[in-house]
């Protein structure tokens, strides 16, 4: 018998304008972690969508348990016991959680001796019972709309282990978590391996593959690079054969000039839709030349806050300056014509639409004017000349160049997309939320290059990360917020990451500083 539970013999995969996997062979023992390591875009997904049955491969072949299988559908790929959870959940959002992760092999009793129904009762004891043997609590009759992204997350290993997979793939699972939340995920991870299960982990962050990898296939623009030992094996390595150069993972600055003030926030109140008061009377300026980031646990209002600015949420009281000029009451486009980049935290739902063109999602912010519109007929010309330049600047991979749907991109390209479209628009005032959430090593270090040079053009950057890492790399300035109060403001220099960890957790005393 075969020692590797799973082979990927010579894989080729083509999508129009691309080859996704370009004859890949990997080979997976069992009961091990095994990490799937490259840029957005590399095909790591492409390759464990082909081992899940979601697409055939055009080329090669598929072993499993050291039998050669066709797989044909994700219920095939179920029934030969692999699971995966997928970066965008596939849950139905108004189903409870038993009722998602039993979907299909439901419970069934009889009813007076001979009509069958679905055991309701049966199915939320099964759930209870096996998130407390695997430590992923939850409560089965919670509805989906109302729990939050990790416990989603959750309900999907939930929905793999109910169907008794021995194989699991994670496709970038830790994209959408806090850190805390990720490191209860990681040991999860490691909690299944123990168990028996054969892991592959699909990611391109290379602290996690330290963590808890035992080995990992590194792949660039579609093809194998290498197979590696984790323990052996530095992140530098691993992130130069990533991305194909080598990579600093430094950021390098010139100490910041801040100017005039562009964003003045004067004792802002913000209230969320259950009339909940999210963000409390926090006043902040932010300089031209200069980066202020925000720091805080996710859910502490710094989303709010860049929400509030950028005019997709109202104020409750307080004023918001740009330039001198209160912009508090005035509508999103006002707002963005006065000066206002914004690349929001959800890009799915706020910052593309997923349906139109690479071509079409770049010009969202000019479209109604010249010269991509003459007395209201759109130049598609244009279109395409703007989408070809930014595609080429910002490194974007689409399959069709600028004809390419967005939703058929990589989550880290659309990422990029909005990045080229909202920094072209050489505004006065950036706002980036969480900008290389999502993104590979080398396209983060381009991005905090594109971060550092706006501000060396003279921009106001505000910054609002949950990587501290980023924060403290990147900042000139820190705010760090906690409970939606801002609990100290200083001079990134000044601060030690931990002292600003302590006032994200607020263990340390309010304070401010100028």
């Amino acid at each position: 018998m075969s020692e590797y539970i799973v082979e990927m013999k010579h894989i080729t995969k083509r999508f129009p304008g691309i080859v996704a996997n370009d004859d890949v062979t990997i080979q997976i023992k069992k009961g091990e972690i095994f990490a799937l390591l490259g840029e957005n875009g590399a095909g790591k997904s492409t390759l464990m969508s082909m081992l899940f049955g979601m697409y055939e491969p055009d080329e090669g072949e598929i072993y499993i348990r050291g039998e050669k299988v066709k797989l044909e559908s994700p219920n095939h790929a179920t029934k030969l016991n692999i699971g995966m959870v997928h970066q965008h959940f596939k849950l139905v959002s108004n189903y409870t959680i038993a009722e998602n992760i039993v979907m299909g092999m439901e419970p069934v009793k009889k009813v007076l001796g001979c009509i069958p129904v679905v055991d309701m009762k049966k199915a939320n004891q099964d759930i209870r019972e096996l998130s407390e043997k695997y430590g992923l609590a939850v409560n089965p009759t919670d509805v989906i709309s109302d729990i939050n992204v990790s416990t989603q997350q959750r309900v999907e290993i939930l929905k793999m282990l109910y169907r008794e997979a021995e194989i699991l793939i994670f496709d970038e699972p830790t994209a959408v978590l806090t850190p805390q939340e990720i490191d209860f995920l990681l040991d999860i991870i490691k909690s299944l391996r123990d168990d028996g299960k054969t892991i592959i982990l699909i990611t391109h962050k290379l602290e996690e593959i330290k963590r808890i990898a035992d080995r990992c296939a590194i792949l660039n623009r579609g093809r194998l690079m290498d197979v590696m030992d984790v323990a052996t094996t530095s992140t530098k390595v691993m992130a130069n054969k990533m991305v194909g150069r080598e990579v600093n993972f430094e950021t390098e600055k010139e100490p910041a000039k801040p100017g005039k003030t562009i964003l003045d926030i004067q004792h802002l109140n913000v209230y969320n839709k259950q009339d909940f008061q999210v963000v409390k009377d926090v006043s902040l300026e932010v300089h031209s030349g200069e980066i202020v980031a925000i720091a805080g646990v996710a859910g502490n209002g710094q989303v709010e806050i860049a929400d509030a600015i950028a005019g997709l949420i109202p104020a409750r009281s307080g004023k918001i300056l740009l330039n001198g000029r209160d912009i508090t009451d005035l509508s999103i486009r006002e707002r963005t014509t006065e000066g206002i980049s914004y690349i929001p935290e959800d890009r799915q739902n706020y910052g593309l639409v997923m349906d139109f063109t690479l071509s079409e999602n770049l010009a969202l912010r000019n479209y109604y004017k010249e010269p991509f519109c003459h007395k209201g007929v759109l130049d598609q010309k244009i279109f395409e000349d703007n989408s070809e330049k930014l595609i080429e600047k910002y490194d974007i991979r689409s399959g069709q160049g600028s004809k390419t749907v967005v939703r058929s991109m990589s989550g880290g390209n659309q990422q990029k997309a909005i990045i080229a479209r909202e920094v072209e628009q050489d505004s006065s005032l950036m706002i980036f939320v969480q900008p290389t959430r999502g993104l590979d090593i080398g396209a983060i270090e381009n991005i905090h290059k594109q971060i550092i040079a706006e501000r060396d053009k003279g921009k106001a950057i505000l910054l609002i990360s949950l990587e501290l890492d980023e924060i403290m790399n990147c900042a000139d300035t820190i705010a760090v917020i906690y409970n939606g109060s801002i609990q100290k403001i200083a001079k990134a220099s000044e601060l030690t990451t931990n002292e600003v960890g302590e006032f994200m957790m607020g263990v340390k005393n309010k304070e401010k500083e100028a």
